[in-house]
């Protein structure tokens, strides 16, 4: 990798095969448009290696110009600039400036935490996998050749796109901002955002031109991975191990006892009867499922179990969809919870991951109140569709 300083112009000297000296000086791209046309065919100038050296970023792309709602069943209020999947089903917006562009030092910012908040929420996977579909037909391509060439023979195509809807879910995202330079400005809000946001990544990748004697050179450059970053993004990246029904409750017999079982156990048949989907976590060490309640297009994350012994209430999560998107919403339920005895949830609650041990939850009348608790959450969800097609009914007869 060359490495060029980020305050001098510099240059690049190449020597030819014949040993004639090539000097390349660094110049400005033509236009925005070229830059993003770049990214487009070659993709690997993203710098996949720097970004992750263990296990080199590989990118897929999904679209360019991709449309993003602000609501459901909304029309794109944005346009994303490129779409890539990555090995791992991550999914990472682009937003390509010039370093000319004013707006690089920090309207771009705000942009991308938009694209961010509201992907997670209004890009079904079905969406993007017809986006996929569309992108590479008009390329004359089969695009389920394309994704097969890009996973190689050890997954399925089923499994990767299910990937990407669970790292969708759990706001598992990658933010990366190109430009031809990065100003210190954008530089610093990179890393403080990408030491801060987790499991979401904030990258910058600066992409310098070089031109001399018919050549052209681009020299790619990451921004964002300080040290701290680099530990967090390296610890949630450690080996990991799928879980499954037989391996959870064997897991969970050795660390607990038998009637935290118990309740784990009616846990995951109270979501069986209601049909709910379920997705076994990936935890190096510790064991999780989460019952997730579909409706409408939307997936719903409401609780997960975990094979320490607790239950997560996923407020940070139900914050970003309906009904719970409303604050007075959640602290509703917060009552709730909080009218169990045994539970103590703080006000901040609201936002986070707050847990409950499984122990609370041994008293047949404790149980009995933290189901209908699920069960309302459930109705509310399917309640706040109702009234929105309601509304949008009323609307149109006036």
């Amino acid at each position: 990798m060359y490495s060029v300083s980020e305050n001098m112009p510099g240059g690049i000297y190449l020597i030819h095969e014949k040993g004639q000296l090539i000097e390349m000086t660094e110049q400005p791209y033509d236009s925005e448009d070229l830059l993003q046309q770049l990214l487009e065919k070659y993709p690997s100038i993203l710098a996949g290696d720097q970004i992750d050296n263990t296990s080199p970023r590989r990118w897929l792309l999904i679209s360019r110009e991709l449309n993003l709602a602000s609501e459901k069943d909304g029309a794109g209020r944005w346009s994303v600039d490129h779409l890539f999947l990555d090995q791992d089903g991550i999914p990472t917006i682009i937003e390509v400036k010039r370093s000319s562009d004013t707006r690089i030092r920090r309207e771009i910012v705000g942009q991308m935490l938009d694209y961010a908040a509201n992907a997670v929420v209004y890009w079904p996977i079905e969406v993007l996998r017809s986006e996929f579909e569309e992108y590479w037909k008009k390329q004359n391509f089969e695009p389920e050749q394309v994704l097969m060439n890009f996973l190689g023979s050890e997954r399925s195509i089923e499994d990767f796109w299910q990937d990407v809807k669970t790292n969708l879910q759990a706001g598992k995202v990658r933010l990366v901002f190109v430009a031809d330079k990065i100003p210190p400005e954008l530089r610093r809000i990179v890393e403080f955002l990408n030491e801060q946001m987790d499991p979401a990544e904030v990258l910058a990748v600066e992409l310098r031109q070089f031109v001399g004697n018919g050549v052209k050179t681009l020299v790619p450059r990451v921004f964002g991975q300080t040290e701290e970053a680099i530990q967090k993004k390296t610890g949630a990246r450690m080996e990991t191990k799928q879980w499954d029904e037989a391996t959870f409750f064997k897991e969970l017999e050795i660390k607990r006892g038998s009637d935290e079982i118990a309740i784990a156990r009616k846990i995951l048949n109270w979501g069986i009867q209601k049909q709910l989907k379920f997705w076994w976590g990936k935890g190096a060490k510790s064991g999780s499922f989460f019952p997730m309640f579909d409706y409408k297009d939307i997936t719903h994350l409401i609780i997960s179990v975990w094979t320490y012994g607790t239950i997560e209430i996923q407020f940070q999560w139900m914050q970003n969809k309906p009904p719970f998107n409303d604050k007075i919403k959640r602290q509703e339920l917060l009552a709730r919870l909080n009218n169990i005895p045994g539970i103590q949830l703080p006000p901040e609650a609201i936002t986070k991951r707050p847990s409950i041990p499984l122990s609370t939850l041994i008293d047949e009348k404790k149980y009995n109140q933290f189901i209908i608790i699920l069960d309302w959450i459930i109705q509310e969800i399917r309640t706040s569709y109702q009234d929105n097609i309601n509304k949008t009914d009323l609307r149109s007869v006036n």
